[in-house]
Order: C-alpha cells, then structure tokens, then sequence
C-alpha cells in the first residue's frame, strides 16, 4: 500500500511538471493554474519520498526504529516554509529556479517527516499517507481539470485523515505527535532465542506444552499479529481451530486495532483463511472474556498485549489500549526470537508465571499444533 501510495505521489508531480512545461511553450499560464500546479508537486514530492520510507521500513529494508537528531523538528518547520515561499514565488514568477527547489525541497521534507516515525505510530502513518494520496490526486484533477479525479481524490484525502484520527483514538495518541514525533528502537541480533529467553528468566515451550492445554481448554482466544502475516499462518490457524472445535473447544480471534501494519490488517487474513466472521472479535468486545480463557495463544503480536502501556508510565506506549491476554489462565508467545516488538519496547507479559514462549516460524509451529491435535495430542 505504501509503495501503491508513492505511485500516485510521483504521478502528481510528473503531471504538474508536464502541464506547466506545455503551457509555457504555449504561452498560456495564469495565476490560477500556477497555483494548483504549486500545490500538486509539493502534496505529490511529500506523498512519493514518505511513502518510499515508509515501504522501505514496513518492508524490512532499512530499521523500523524513529531516526531522530537534534533540531529536527526546527529543520522540517524551516524547510516547510521555505517549500511554501517557493512555491508562491514559482506562481507569481514562473521562475524554473523556484520550481526546482521546491521540488526537491518537497521530496527531502517527506522523507525527513517519515524517518522519525516507529513502532506501533505505522498504521498511522499509512493511513496519513492515504490521505495525502488522495489530495495529490485532487490537485492533479485541477490541473488537468477533470472533475472525476478531482472528486475521488478528495474522498480519498477526507476518508484517509478520517481513518487516520480514529486511528490516533484507538492508540490513545495525539495525531500531531504520531506524524511530528516517533518512539521505539531496534532489538538486538537474532543469537539463540532459546538462550536469551533463559537468560532473561523468561519460560519457553513446545508445541505439545501448548497443546497439553488447549485440547483440555473450555475456551482459547488467539491474538494475531504481524508475524502471522509474514509466515502467511492464517490457514494453518483455520484447521487448528476446527481440530479444537471437534474437541468441543470454545475458539475466538481477539483483533486489536493497530494490530499489523496497517488498519484491518488481520481482519483481511482471517477473512482470506474464510475464519467465520462471529469467531473475529474487536477488542472492546474480547476483553471481558480474556479472564475466563483457559489459554490465550499469540501469534506475533507484541505490542498489542504489552502490560507495559497500562502500568508503566515511563514506557513509550503507555496509555494505548491493549489486549488483556495477560488475565487469562495460560498464555502461549509464538516469536521468532526474544527480539522486541515493531516499537522496540520489551514486553512485559513475557515474564508472567502463566506465559511461555514457542520459538519458530508461526506457520511451523501452528501446523506442528495441527499434526499433535491430529495424533491425539497427548
């Protein structure tokens, strides 16, 4: 989605750039136009270069942590107005000079206002960068006065800003503070997850641990997240579920809002797996029920569940809410390593008496599950 987004930024800029170039070797420019051409390349530059950062960093190819230095904010501020001085001098002059440096000013401006941005702040950021696709795509509209684009982009832009503040609500964050600001850092290398577990007095398990008690459970909820998405685990989960029903087991799917990279992430991989739409619950609507769980499985979420965001206020992610996987009897971690979150904050539920940590690829794991429930388990 975020490189689909880049897509749509550039083409705004190309189309502005084009348009003007035609216009004046024809002589028919006017302040009206000059304007809207303004606007299209510099929403266009910051739509491309943030959306390349943020595909770069969801992708995997650069950190996910916030870059943050010393008077970076002041930097975008002053690069911001110099961006806007730029491109009303371009509308009153013409001036190719100006047009070059607002451009290029715009494409640096949206790369340095995404580097800053981490962890769980993504969905947001997606979201965000939807809506600017949108006003590219509106401000390419007047330029080539067509009022089809000019009114999808602005369903678009109005939809994605929409989404991005009810995103913000669902985190308990300020919408300035996710695009102006950025928390989190990297975890450390993947050495023996195994190894780190014990040394940091965190429980791990096995396969047949978890099965042990799943196939005696009244009820087991299973909270997705990203790294389901990444081992593509969502059709093993399906047959494990229906194993676990077969067993007159209780299964529900606890869905956070922010959970994966982008908003309704695992609703559209449960959906795929055809997971009933009854057995998918949101988080206000799971939370009560985590304290009569007889296990909660968690397959690569992280954040999600961290008790960290309810009790310490020194965490970066304190005050979103989370799942309450913690509350339930048993609780089984599917990661692939002790490696932190996407937010880069340890997670305290790891060391709770009644959590364990399998380590594996989710999809290994779950279709390990699936072959012992199979077998009769134990």
């Amino acid at each position: 989605m975020a490189a689909l987004h880049s897509f749509v930024g550039m083409a705004a800029v190309l189309v502005a750039i084009g348009t003007y170039l035609n216009h004046a070797a024809a002589g028919t420019l006017n302040s009206v136009m000059m304007g809207e051409l303004s606007v299209g390349i510099i929403i266009g530059a910051i739509t491309f270069s943030g959306s390349v950062v943020a595909f770069a960093k969801l992708q995997g190819l650069v950190s996910g942590a916030p870059v943050k230095f010393k008077g970076q904010h002041a930097l975008n501020a002053g690069m911001g107005i110099a961006t806007v001085v730029l491109g009303i001098h371009f509308g009153m002059t013409e001036s190719m000079i100006s047009l070059v440096l607002m451009t290029l000013l715009a494409f640096i401006l949206g790369f340095t206002l995404i580097i800053p941005i981490g962890g769980a702040d993504m969905p947001v950021i997606i979201s965000m960068l939807n809506s600017y696709s949108g006003w590219a795509a509106a401000a390419t509209g007047f330029t080539l006065g067509n009022l089809l684009l000019i009114i999808v982009g602005a369903l678009v832009g109005f939809s994605g800003a929409i989404l991005s503040f009810i995103m913000c609500r669902a985190m308990n964050r300020s919408i300035i503070n996710v695009i102006f600001g950025g928390f989190g850092s990297d975890g450390g290398g993947e050495t023996s997850a195994v190894s780190q577990a014990a040394r940091k007095g965190v429980r791990s398990a096995s396969v047949e641990d978890a099965i042990y008690w799943m196939e005696d459970a009244d009820k087991v909820i299973i909270v997705p997240g990203y790294g389901m998405a990444v081992a593509q685990a969502q059709h093993a989960l399906k047959e494990m579920m229906e194993l676990l029903e077969a067993r007159d087991v209780a299964v529900k799917f606890a869905i956070h809002p922010v959970a994966g990279r982008m908003p309704g992430h695992m609703n559209v991989l449960l959906a795929e797996a055809d997971i009933p739409y009854d057995h998918v619950m949101e988080m206000d609507e799971i939370n009560p029920e985590f304290p009569t769980a007889d296990v909660t499985l968690v397959v690569g979420a992280n954040d999600v569940v961290n008790p960290a965001a309810k009790s310490d206020s020194s965490s970066p992610i304190y005050g979103m809410p989370i799942l309450d996987a913690a509350k339930s009897r048993q609780v089984y971690f599917l990661k692939r390593s002790m490696n932190p979150g996407y937010s880069g904050v340890d997670n305290l539920l790891f060391y709770q008496d009644n959590t364990s940590l399998i380590f594996g690829d989710a999809k290994d794991t779950i279709e390990g599950m699936v072959t012992s429930l199979k077998g009769g388990g134990h």
